[in-house]
C-alpha cells in the first residue's frame, strides 16, 4: 500500500473532515445556544441530522462495506444542500447583527461547502471502489479503509468485532434512509423550503 502516492491527500481530509464537519459545527452550536440564536441553532442541528451519515460511513468502512463508498459521496452532497435549503433560516441569519458568531458561523458554512463539494469529486472518483471485491482489494481503495481502521482500534479495540460495528451501522443506515424517504415524501410537500418544524 505504500506506493498510493495521495495517501497523505485522504489523511489530510479525513482530518480536515474532524475539524470541519465535527469540532467547529459543535463549538458553534454550543456558542449559538449561550448567544441564543435560535435559527443557528436550527441551522446546526438540521446539519447534525444530515450530517451524521458521515459516522454511520466511518462504520461501514470498518468492516469494508462497499457501501460506504456511495455512503460517503451523498454525505458529501446532502450536507452542503442542508445548509442553503432552508429559505426561513437563512433569511434569519442573514438579519442577525454582526458579531463574532455569526462571522464564524458564515465563514464555516462557506468552508464545509467547499470542502464536500471538493470531496464530493474525491469521492465521486473513488466510487467503482463500491462495485467490485476485486477493486476494493487494490491499493488505492484500501487506503480509504485506513482511516476508519485507526477509528475502531482507538475507540473499539475488541478483536473481531468488525461486522457488530457494521451491523449497527447498517441499522443506522436503514434508520436514516426512512428518515430522509419521510422528508423527502411527506415534509417537504407540507413545508416546502421552511424549516419552521425543524
Amino acid at each position: 500500500m505504500n506506493e498510493v502516492w495521495f495517501r497523505p491527500l485522504v489523511w489530510m481530509d479525513y482530518r480536515l473532515g474532524v475539524l470541519i464537519t465535527v469540532i467547529i459545527p459543535f463549538v458553534l452550536l454550543i456558542w449559538s445556544l449561550f448567544q441564543r440564536q435560535e435559527a443557528m441553532q436550527r441551522l446546526l442541528i438540521i446539519y447534525w441530522r444530515v450530517a451524521s451519515l458521515l459516522m454511520i460511513t466511518v462504520y461501514l468502512l470498518i468492516p469494508g462495506w462497499k457501501i460506504g463508498f456511495f455512503t460517503a459521496l451523498a454525505a458529501r452532497i446532502l450536507i452542503p444542500f442542508s445548509l442553503w435549503f432552508w429559505v426561513d433560516l437563512n433569511e434569519e441569519i442573514r438579519d442577525i447583527p454582526k458579531s463574532t458568531l455569526k462571522l464564524i458561523f458564515r465563514s464555516w458554512r462557506w468552508a464545509i461547502t467547499a470542502y464536500c463539494l471538493l470531496g464530493a469529486i474525491a469521492n465521486a472518483l473513488f466510487l467503482p471502489c463500491g462495485w467490485s471485491d476485486q477493486i476494493l482489494s487494490t491499493a488505492s481503495c484500501q487506503v480509504w479503509l485506513e482511516a476508519p481502521l485507526l477509528y475502531r482500534q482507538l475507540f473499539h479495540s475488541e478483536p473481531g468485532n468488525e461486522g457488530v460495528l457494521g451491523f449497527f451501522a447498517a441499522v443506522g443506515l436503514v434508520i436514516y434512509l426512512i428518515y430522509l424517504a419521510y422528508f423527502i415524501l411527506i415534509r417537504l410537500g407540507k413545508q416546502g423550503r421552511s424549516a419552521m418544524e425543524q
